[in-house]
């Protein structure tokens, strides 16, 4: 079978982890603080920190801005199920703005509007997590401008877009945000194999992000209520968590951080060539904004949805391992048993109808798209 994401791992990678097997740091070592170092210097922003996965970086990245009881954080519905439960970590309620049609990213003009009712009832986000579907980003220029009119912090949430562009810089130089999440499992850009990353401009944040993955402790002597122990102190200053990234983790995510112009190219070029195979077929294509390139984690394309399960299906009995990006949140049953219902989203809802992510990976070969493009002309013939 043809997956729909694959890891690219190559004897330099390997190389890297091996020499962390043979040193004297395994789990928390110097690899770590190069990952971040590398990662947040190719992404423009002051500093990165590494947690076990990116869930656990929306969750202390939550954390990190306070926010708890009493609070409201909104996401979108079209997203991997982290988005919105991590502000049900916190104690915080959640709620979701609806998405572009085009894009399939956040609508700014739906936010603006739920934003400007929220106001008039005094119940405002206290955070808002954009996600950039697909690998494209968020059009966060005028994202930025709503939460700082209507005073939202903002959180990224980059899972999709590690290499990605957005107007003149990377995505994760939050530019437009407070803080910017990276994941790293194996079916997107570069892996770690499971890992994560928060990127922000701000050193309070790094801090306390810092902090919150690894128990809530500190050795800095500002922050020591018992100043006169030794070399071997330690305290507890807040409920935190074991988040740790290890280094051989780290490791490997620094090696393929020396690939990801390259990964990101060829899926770029891939992406071009479905665009170029699949013009003439009853597809909708994915649709790119004109102030960003897409790191195209995925290549998500819409049929008409009484054909899609059809379609789906099709392609899945010739070996291609197409998927679905995303059921809307709200429609999960826990989420149901908060009391949303269908409808709440309806551009969401539509497009889930008729989505079908194809495969797209690295390693891809001209040959296996060939084969991912004659299936799907099969299938909607």
């Amino acid at each position: 079978m043809i997956p729909y994401g694959r890891q690219s791992i190559s004897e330099e990678d390997i190389a890297a982890v091996v020499a962390v097997l043979r040193s004297d740091w395994i789990t928390q070592g110097p690899c770590i603080d190069a990952f971040e170092r590398a990662l947040a210097a190719y992404c423009g922003v002051a500093h990165g920190v590494a947690v076990a996965n990116a869930t656990a970086a929306l969750h202390i990245a939550c954390l990190a801005l306070g926010v708890g009881p009493g609070d409201w954080v909104w996401t979108s519905p079209n997203t991997f199920l982290a988005s919105a439960n991590c502000a049900l970590y916190c104690g915080a309620q959640v709620d979701f703005v609806d998405i572009d049609p085009l894009t399939y990213n956040i609508s700014v003009a739906a936010l603006e509007e739920k934003l400007r009712q929220a106001s008039l009832h005094g119940v405002l986000p206290a955070v808002l997590i954009p996600v950039h579907f697909a690998g494209q980003s968020c059009d966060m220029k005028a994202i930025g401008a709503l939460a700082r009119q209507y005073g939202c912090k903002v959180i990224e949430d980059a899972s999709h877009a590690v290499g990605a562009d957005y107007q003149a810089g990377k995505v994760g130089n939050c530019a437009f945000s407070d803080m910017t999440v990276f994941s790293f499992h194996p079916v997107k850009i570069l892996t770690t194999a499971e890992g994560g990353m928060v990127m922000t401009n701000s050193a309070a944040l790094r801090q306390a992000l810092q902090r919150l993955r690894s128990h809530g402790m500190t050795r800095d002597p500002a922050d020591l209520q018992n100043k006169h122990e030794g070399a071997w102190y330690y305290e507890q200053i807040e409920l935190g968590y074991n988040y740790r990234i290890t280094d051989l983790q780290a490791a490997l995510g620094l090696s393929q951080l020396a690939s990801l112009g390259k990964f990101v190219a060829r899926r770029r070029e891939l992406a071009a060539r479905y665009d170029r195979l699949l013009a003439d077929l009853p597809l909708v294509l994915p649709r790119q904004a004109e102030y960003g390139r897409s790191a195209y984690h995925l290549y998500p394309v819409w049929v008409a949805f009484e054909r899609r399960r059809v379609v789906f299906d099709a392609l899945r009995a010739q070996g291609i391992g197409a998927n679905v990006h995303y059921l809307p949140v709200y429609l999960q049953p826990y989420y149901r048993t908060l009391g949303f219902r269908a409808g709440k989203c309806p551009q969401a809802e539509h497009f889930y109808r008729g989505a079908i992510s194809l495969p797209l990976f690295y390693s891809m070969t001209d040959d296996e798209q060939d084969q991912v493009v004659a299936a799907l002309s099969n299938a909607l013939a």
